[in-house]
């Protein structure tokens, strides 16, 4: 059930669908994202995936979704096109927990240089 709620989340994030969005997380969502401070609730997640996001459409591929009870993890890729018409590729790493049948916390990490 909650592994088909990390599934759910991509393709409502790639079908731009904000209304499912606000659905599959908590209303008290914490979500951590390399470059941002952290979203705290559902107004400032849901600005961040509507306004300030640089992605303009693209696709998640999962490789793996793992629950163990309250807490999971994904990892993939992510292809798409940014704001700006560039090409972005980029591999990802996700790690969740749950609360009351939703994502409570989120932290995304991303593969590339940075220490």
């Amino acid at each position: 059930m909650l592994d088909t709620l990390i599934v759910d989340l991509f393709r409502a994030v790639d079908n731009s669908d904000w209304n499912s969005v606000a659905q599959i997380f908590h209303e008290e969502i914490i979500y951590e994202r390399p470059g941002y401070r952290p979203f705290k609730g559902m107004s400032e997640l849901l600005q961040f995936y509507q306004c300030e996001r640089v992605i303009q459409l693209g696709t998640h591929y999962l490789d793996h979704v793992v629950v163990n009870g309250n807490y999971g993890a994904c990892w993939g890729r992510f292809i798409g096109i940014k704001k700006d018409g560039s090409p972005v590729e980029e591999l990802f790493a996700d790690v969740y927990s749950f609360k009351g049948g939703k994502i409570r916390t989120r932290r995304s990490h991303f593969f590339r240089p940075a220490v």
